[in-house]
């Protein structure tokens, strides 16, 4: 008897989606961890400290633009269900609603050791985790105990932010140029490139 698809969600605040990203839907895929996945941005992240810098529209459509880069086709689909909903941004109400439709299918939850060291903070957490197979992912960064180890790629949307760009996927490079997103950063750096230096009256 053949087993159920695999639907990996993979959630995340993903200002901006970045290389590190797109390689985990990469090898997961490769090593047919999972059939399929579902990223999925969030809305209002509720645990975090600051809110997101990009808008959630604008964070929904660099997830797609570097999906689409990726040409994979229905095996990496963009869900906006966090975007659309209103209020925080709870893991447990976006599961209920993919298992709502992929109701045969086998829902695994894809994290980063350091999303996973505060999963029992989470909403509804112990309800959450009987729902699904929770995947922890090594990230370089963080020490934690993964149940998959992918040798992650080493990158932060802090750096990103910060102006590495040649961490991004370059549809979403020309995006968050065209869309002036994260441009305090860049001014700064334009006008006092070097560091320690006083600046110009």
């Amino acid at each position: 008897m053949s087993r159920s698809n695999r639907i990996g969600l993979y959630g995340g605040t993903f200002d901006p989606i970045h290389n590190g990203h797109l390689y985990v839907i990469t090898e997961l895929l490769e090593r047919d961890v999972v059939d399929q996945i579902i990223l999925v941005p969030a809305g209002e992240p509720w645990l975090r400290e600051n809110e997101p810098i990009a808008s959630g529209e604008d964070r929904l459509k660099m997830c797609q633009l570097a999906v689409a880069e990726l040409d994979l086709g229905d095996e990496v689909l963009v869900n906006s269900i966090e975007i659309r909903r209103s209020g925080p941004s709870y893991t447990i109400d976006t599961v209920e609603a993919l298992k709502a439709t992929y109701q045969n299918e086998e829902i695994v939850l894809i994290l980063g050791t350091d999303a996973h060291a505060t999963i029992d903070q989470w909403h509804r957490s112990d309800e959450l985790k009987k729902l699904v197979e929770v995947l922890v992912i090594d990230r370089p960064d963080f020490p934690g105990s993964p149940t998959l180890d992918i040798d992650a790629l080493n990158i932060s949307a802090t750096q990103v932010r910060a102006g590495d760009f040649d961490l991004l996927p370059p549809a979403v490079v020309t995006y968050i140029k065209e869309r002036g997103l994260y441009a305090s950063k860049w001014v700064s750096q334009s006008v006092n490139p070097d560091r320690g230096a006083s600046s110009s009256r």
